[in-house]
């Protein structure tokens, strides 16, 4: 691999076309365009692999957990007579999470892999900016070096906000980063947020037979989510078990003697458990980057303002990924890494993000979405029809055992073009991609009525959505009305 932990012998300062400071997928992305387009790109990264949160703590970590869940779930979906399938009580996390091990080092192989055969070179150490044009690096023996460069992109991603009035110096609480570090499985778990992330992990642990309460002081969860979506992802959670606090704030998250933890709310109400993933928001690894001496000022998340090619207030300062906030997804922090280095270099590979991005949220059941929810598109003033199909009713998702998943699609009234969907249920995350192909395309009720899907298929969903939407508009308006 093209990598180096220390300075390059002599006086020589290396000069490079782009510094991407971080090697999380807005690092990687945009060091592999500029590579693969003939710049001389190199990243300067401090972990020991790289692949940032994607690989190492969250996206692919917490979706390889999932996966081994859902072997669980499967069985109580799908039951055979005389087989049960349960997790053992006090298993070793570690040996329970082996499936995520092996998943991230065939990662983190494919990343210095992809890196090495692009010519991108990879530098162990911290990065600084200490002007527009340079970059220091202090490796892991304290001896620093500096780098010349014409870009520098900022991609060093988020980390997991820490509220003051939690202890989390205790084993038993933890943050994002640390819940998949714990050495054995908790009975029971206490997480507040009720985010993507704490409804995640919520769901998660209570499909290998943890109790868990999720705390949330909003009063729902996930509040962007279309609302019938939403409802229904909310009763799947209460079956498995999960206990659902709404409107309930934590005061104070304290250890115990014992070794378990104490979630104390603002109504005084205390809950101890063996552990508490405290899941309240992410803040940008922005500070003691030097970003000072370029002008370049965070707010107070932490997170970088840059127009709309990735561009900061310095003019050769870029920052791409979950540095820069919303929407934080892996998907769109490679795309943005890609554009930024393509407006950069003036390369017309990719230019823009794309209109139609979709969302995925691995809890259980999944759910996949895109563009406008109904509730949206209604506050927008859009004149619309909805068009719904149940799993229950489909060949495939009855042998999935999903008799609660569901299908919305959210059609013009007048155009009768596609405009959002949103689904949740199995294998909603991929779901939604022919969803979001229809709406890029301008495709509606008529295509997807006339197009021949495999049976046994989920795809076959959409067609009975546009039809169930044919029908709404067959209903005179003032029957609709009523």
């Amino acid at each position: 691999m093209k990598s180096r932990t220390r300075p390059a012998d002599g006086p020589h300062v290396p000069s490079y076309d782009l510094i991407s400071i971080g090697s999380g997928p807005a690092g990687e992305k945009a060091a592999l365009v500029a590579a693969k387009f003939g710049r001389r790109a190199a990243i300067v990264e401090m972990a020991p692999r790289p692949g940032g949160a994607m690989v190492n703590t969250g996206t692919v970590a917490s979706k390889a957990l999932r996966e081994t869940a859902l072997v669980a779930s499967a069985m109580r979906r799908r039951p055979i007579p005389g087989f049960e399938a349960v997790a053992p009580s006090g298993l070793s996390m570690q040996r329970f999470m082996a499936r995520r091990t092996l998943v991230q080092m065939e990662e983190h192989d494919r990343i210095e892999g992809g890196l090495e055969a692009a010519g991108v070179e990879i530098i162990r150490g911290r990065g600084e900016i200490v002007d527009a044009h340079t970059v220091a690096v202090t490796h892991a023996d304290g001896s620093r070096e500096l780098l010349t460069t014409e870009f520098i992109l900022i991609a060093t991603g988020s980390s997991p906000a820490r509220a003051k009035n939690v202890d989390f110096s205790h084993p038993a609480i933890v943050d994002a980063d640390g819940i998949l570090e714990l050495e054995s499985m908790p009975r029971t778990l206490a997480i507040v947020g009720a985010g993507v992330i704490g409804s995640e992990y919520a769901s998660i642990f209570a499909e290998l037979g943890v109790e868990v309460t999720l705390i949330e002081p909003r009063g729902t969860l996930m509040r962007f989510l279309d609302e019938e979506i939403r409802d229904i992802l909310t009763r799947g959670m209460e079956d498995v078990g999960i206990r659902l606090l709404f409107g309930r704030a934590a005061a104070k998250v304290e250890g115990l003697a014992d070794g378990r933890a104490r979630t104390t709310l603002a109504d005084g109400e205390t809950i101890d458990t063996d552990c508490v993933l405290w899941s309240l928001g992410r803040n940008g690894n922005s500070r003691g980057i030097g970003l000072e001496a370029v002008g370049v000022i965070p707010d107070e998340r932490g997170n970088i303002k840059v127009d709309t090619h990735y561009r900061t207030s310095c003019e050769s300062v870029f920052a791409a990924g979950d540095v820069i906030g919303f929407p934080a997804l892996a998907s769109t922090s490679m795309e943005q890494g890609r554009i930024a280095a393509c407006h950069m270099f003036g390369i017309p590979f990719i230019t823009r993000l794309a209109d139609t991005v979709p969302m995925g949220i691995y809890t259980i059941p999944a759910i996949g979405s895109v563009g406008l929810t109904e509730e949206e598109a209604r506050d927008g003033g859009r004149d619309v029809v909805v068009g719904r199909a149940h799993y229950r009713d489909n060949a495939r998702g009855r042998m999935l055992g999903d008799d609660r998943g569901l299908l919305k699609a959210v059609f013009d009234r007048r155009t009768r073009v596609l405009i959002g969907v949103s689904v949740v249920g199995e294998d909603a995350t991929e779901l939604v991609h022919l969803g979001q192909q229809a709406i890029a395309s301008g495709h509606g009720m008529q295509h997807l009525v006339e197009t021949c899907f495999n049976y046994p298929s989920l795809t076959e969903l959409y067609k009975v959505a546009a039809f169930d939407a044919l029908a709404a508009l067959a209903v005179p308006a003032v029957k609709r009305a009523a």
